[in-house]
């Protein structure tokens, strides 16, 4: 699986999976636009790519706004020619009762996490489809689109309208040679891992909690042009946890 040189974007790539995946394609030799609201955290996974020898900048985005989406693309086509990859990672959650949740806190989740999977892939697109042999796109989905708790309706139908919009996107790209597919992660530990305790890893079939390098591995097989076989499909990426029975006995 050659990056060398493939120009990858990563939104929300200022922490947690997001900034994993950043670094692994780093290492692997990718051209990085590493885009994220946050300026600080942006620029330090820009700089920590960089300082190992990488290639990487940052580039401010708010992936609710059209305008901003439109001028990422544009400036990592401007600053390496053209756009290989991309991965569409921002989101955010927001947990309450549905009795409680204002709509204006359902339109920012919905803004965040699905509207900007379009527009990213749309002006994505745009440019991968003059390349020779087009491109790839990665949606982080979550394994919260196909099983739920309370008071997560916002978060559970954006990571499941990502998960439609996937299949869509890879049927409308095909004849451009662009590979569409999501990874739905399950419980990826963006913290400290020492914390975590026995129990939390057993309860997994894997017998551990993941790490965002799990999903960084897994977007590398998903963008990798000799696995363009592969499209249209949500690998969910759990531990197994998913395919667990969890009724107390």
């Amino acid at each position: 699986m050659d990056f060398i040189n493939k120009t990858v974007i990563i939104t929300g790539a200022g922490n947690g999976i997001g900034k994993g995946i950043a670094l692994l394609y780093g290492k692997k030799g990718a051209n990085i636009i590493a885009a994220d609201i946050d300026e600080k955290a942006g620029a330090q996974t820009a700089k920590l790519i960089n300082e190992q020898n990488g290639k990487a900048v940052f580039v401010k985005t708010d992936v609710r706004k059209e305008e901003d989406i439109v001028n990422l693309m544009e400036t990592a086509h401007h600053t390496y020619g053209q756009i290989d990859i991309l991965i569409n990672n921002a989101g955010k959650a927001v947990f309450k009762s549905p009795f409680e949740l204002g709509i204006e806190e359902w339109d920012d989740v919905m803004n965040t996490n699905l509207r900007s999977v379009f527009l990213g892939s749309r002006e994505a697109a745009k440019y991968m489809r003059q390349n020779k042999d087009g491109g790839s796109i990665v949606n982080i989905a979550s394994t919260r689109a196909i099983m739920s708790e309370p008071h997560s309706e916002s978060y559970a139908a954006t990571k499941g309208g990502i998960v439609a919009i996937t299949h869509a996107l890879a049927a409308s790209f095909s004849q451009d040679q662009i590979t569409v597919n999501a990874i739905s992660p399950g419980w990826i530990e963006t913290g400290d891992y020492s914390t975590l305790s026995k129990a939390d890893h057993e309860q997994h079939l894997s017998g551990r909690v993941g790490r965002p390098d799990d999903i960084a591995r897994a977007c590398l097989y998903l963008t990798a042009r000799e696995n363009n076989f592969v499209t249209g499909i949500n690998l969910v990426v759990d531990g197994g946890m998913t395919r667990k029975m969890m009724y107390l006995e």
